[in-house]
């Protein structure tokens, strides 16, 4: 059964893939720092300049919907970047021109629990589990210790050998998290106590071949268990775009797929309690 979605799953990536209508991959959690008055969330740098997650506004949002700042409060900073038009003469044909280009900005915000008198607005999102998937994180039997205490990233540390997702709230849907979950899973198995995939001593930065390599290994693997769980469909075209976007990285080398697929299988037969370790056949193989 496993094996008949393994094949599935790859041959559907594949076949994704050559459609070359691949939509930009989505991030699929939500930040937790949201503007107040707005309540959209904060994106990019402003995720790591926002010390808190919570509500955050302005002095004058403050003033504006009849709140009061605590004494003592201290600001923290966002930026964003602003569209301006810019003037220039035509001194020859005396005519204006005017060039678009941006410039950056930052303001001031206080987080919702320096203001008396404003109550929250905000209303969290309830996702409910899906107890196959649940069923497939409760058969990896020495997986490593799962924190949800980074809400903005998800990622497995190698050291501490700990995984880290945003909760299943803090995602668009239910079977986003479970599918971040198996990335950050496959990426486990790779540990010296498990499957060996990374060796001892190897610096792997952020772009490089093997960081890449490893990228499509958990990437791959997480839509297997999404096949195996029955949520595939509501996630491979994420899993597509983000293959495709480090597929890019190596070059668009289309060996790359199949060659990552058998290392993505063994990874999700180690979670399925399917081998119990590496095998001298599977340390003979390299990708």
């Amino acid at each position: 059964m496993a094996n008949k979605v393994y094949d599935y799953i790859t041959e559907e990536i594949i076949r994704k893939m050559k459609e070359e209508k691949i939509a930009p991959w989505q991030k699929p959690w939500i930040g937790e720092q949201v503007n107040y008055v707005t309540q959209k969330p904060y994106r990019g740098v402003n995720t790591l300049l926002l010390k808190k997650s919570g509500e955050y506004l302005t002095f004058n949002q403050i003033k504006e919907k009849g709140g009061n700042l605590k004494k003592g409060s201290k600001s923290e900073i966002v930026i964003f970047f602003k569209p301006v038009d810019k003037k220039t003469k035509d001194t020859e044909r005396d005519e204006e021109n005017k060039e678009k280009y941006v410039v950056l900005r930052y303001y001031r915000v206080f987080h919702l629990d320096d203001v008396e008198g404003l109550e929250s607005k905000y209303v969290k999102k309830i996702n409910n589990p899906i107890q196959e998937a649940e069923n497939i994180i409760n058969k990896y039997i020495d997986k490593p210790v799962i924190e949800n205490k980074d809400l903005n990233s998800a990622y497995y540390n190698k050291v501490t050998d700990k995984i880290n997702v945003p909760t299943i709230n803090n995602h668009n849907t239910a079977e986003e998290y479970y599918s971040t979950l198996y990335h950050e899973a496959i990426h486990s198995t790779g540990h010296k106590k498990r499957l060996k995939r990374f060796k001892d001593g190897e610096l792997v930065h952020f772009g490089s071949e093997s960081y890449s390599k490893e990228e499509l290994i958990a990437e791959i693997g997480a839509a297997m268990l999404c096949g195996i769980s029955g949520i595939v469909n509501k996630t491979i075209d994420n899993n597509v775009a983000y293959l495709n976007s480090w597929i890019q990285q190596l070059k668009k080398d289309s060996t790359l797929i199949i060659k990552a697929s058998t290392q993505a299988q063994k990874a999700a037969d180690y979670i399925l309690g399917k081998i119990k370790e590496q095998s001298p056949e599977m340390k003979a193989q390299s990708f």
